[in-house]
């Protein structure tokens, strides 16, 4: 079963997702808060740079955003030039265009952007000039898949593209219209914006917390929200009305004086997750360390000293840690390039088990995650998809 926990003090909203009681997804809010990524701005470009094939574009940032040439040249691959033309060729400084964040700023790093602009509904995400469907890997029944794709097919116009989401599955086809129709107005709001302002402007911001949570998190699994604010137990209930009916007796409100994270063992389990090190069930313990470039797991035998044989101690610690190991990158949000040093094992059936069991806890995450495999060297390669 999953529960929905959203704490709200003066300052900050906290949303923590539970499954079986597990803490596996957190988010937050502050009311000054602006979400980046997703956003689409107006912006100027400033700077080109035909070496790197790329430009920096002026989004109103504290620092300007990187725009990579592939993320300027047509989305279709049949749209594209043979040959990559340089950069000079078709960005210009102090010319103007419509860019969307795909990677929040980060360190010194200032955001990256698109021209390629997608729009995340409730079943699909809306792509205006993307010419092709896609169908979430997700879905995996093949008479599921044919007629989602027949949807989509009968309902979009010419150069407009889709993915089609997870949740789709099951959905009515007047549901997937109407949310392909409501994105589609969405983007025209957006057009028309872009002839009323001066770059840069920001033309769109993802939704905040609470539509976003009933966009992306709240499903049919979901069974209790639960939250402490009345507004927004209002505010919840009316945006389930609108979303689903049958879901709003699922919201529940909270008004015991023991905090709302303390009675489900949130804060507790906050402190645990978000340390260098975290102990394992059975003694052993993980050690997280995040650069800018990658992030790095070493998985140690610590307390753990097993009974049967070594390849047996081994093998039991780093099954374990293959099953932590998904959860922590959900909880901590962690994207990008992984590195997973677990125990060396002997065994080849041994180690294949182990990433077995990763790809399996992997399949849970809503972000895209891919098991690269074994390197030379005894690491497991993975990459989870940075939004």
């Amino acid at each position: 079963m999953k529960q929905l926990i959203i704490h709200c003090a003066p300052e900050l909203i906290q949303a923590a997702l539970l499954e079986e009681s597990r803490l596996v997804e957190y988010d937050t809010q502050y009311p000054l808060d602006s979400q980046r990524a997703g956003s689409i701005y107006m912006g100027r470009i400033v700077n080109v740079l035909p070496g790197m094939q790329a430009a920096f574009v002026d989004i109103g940032l504290a620092k300007n955003a990187f725009l990579y040439i592939d993320d300027l040249l047509p989305v279709h691959i049949d749209k594209q030039p043979k040959i990559k033309p340089s950069i000079t060729e078709i960005a210009e400084v102090g010319q103007t265009l419509l860019v969307q964040v795909t990677k929040d700023p980060q360190g010194t790093k200032g955001a990256r952007v698109t021209t390629h602009v997608s729009i995340p509904g409730r079943w699909i995400v809306y792509m205006p000039d993307a010419d092709y469907i896609a169908i979430s890997r997700k879905i995996d029944l093949d008479a599921e898949r044919q007629r989602l794709k027949q949807l989509a097919e009968g309902s979009l116009l010419p150069g407009e593209g889709v993915i089609i989401r997870t949740g789709a599955v099951g959905q009515s086809e007047e549901d997937i219209r109407d949310d392909l129709q409501n994105l589609r107005d969405l983007w025209s709001t957006i057009q028309s914006k872009r002839d009323e302002v001066h770059a840069p402007a920001q033309l769109y911001h993802d939704l905040d917390l609470l539509p976003r949570l009933v966009r992306d998190v709240i499903t049919d699994e979901v069974k209790e929200v639960w939250m402490n604010n009345s507004k927004i137990y209002e505010d919840m209930k009316q945006l389930l009305r609108k979303q689903n009916p049958s879901w709003r007796g699922r919201v529940a409100f909270y008004d015991r004086k023991v905090s709302l994270f303390d009675q489900f063992g949130v804060t507790d389990e906050l402190s645990r997750s978000f340390r260098r090190k975290i102990w394992l069930p059975s003694g052993g313990y993980l050690i997280i360390d995040q650069t800018e470039a990658l992030t790095v797991i070493d998985v140690n035998t610590g307390r753990y000293t097993g009974s049967i044989d070594l390849e047996q101690t081994v093998f039991d610690i780093n099954r374990e840690a293959a099953i932590e190991i998904p959860r922590l990158l959900r909880l901590r949000n962690i994207r990008g390039i992984i590195i997973v040093d677990f125990i060396d094992m002997n065994l080849d059936s041994n180690r294949l088990a182990v990433m077995d069991n990763i790809s399996l806890a992997v399949r849970k995450d809503r972000s895209k995650t891919v098991i690269v495999g074994w390197t030379k060297l005894g690491l497991l390669e993975m990459t989870r998809k940075r939004k």
